[in-house]
């Protein structure tokens, strides 16, 4: 399979706490494991069902223990198991300084690798 992604992919594990954007429906933690992370996105496996194109606002624990606001749109999706789905989702309006934080790891990953 031919890699599309734009940036180096890194692997964390964190748990986000995702509200969707484009409804009133009221914030909740919904568990995720974050299987990498980029400068531009990020990806995980939930047993939620979200849906493609939809904007989810999360608040993601970095390798630093700091936690970053974003807003990520779902790319991607697929069925993994019966309770178990895998996303793809790029970063909507991440400000620079938190892309160079995910930038400077994968800098820092590359020269130790």
């Amino acid at each position: 399979m031919e890699e599309r992604r734009k940036n180096k992919r890194l692997e964390l594990t964190s748990k986000l706490l995702i509200k969707r954007l484009d409804t009133d429906s009221q914030a909740r933690e919904v568990d995720i494991d974050v299987v990498d992370v980029s400068k531009t996105g990020v990806g995980f496996e939930c047993s939620e069902t979200l849906e493609i194109g939809a904007v989810y606002e999360a608040s993601l624990t970095i390798w630093t223990k700091e936690v970053i606001h974003v807003f990520l749109e779902i790319v991607r999706m697929e069925k993994k198991e019966e309770n178990l789905f895998s996303y793809g989702s790029i970063f909507i309006g991440m400000s620079e300084i938190e892309a160079s934080r995910i930038e400077t790891y994968s800098t820092i990953e590359t020269m130790e690798s």
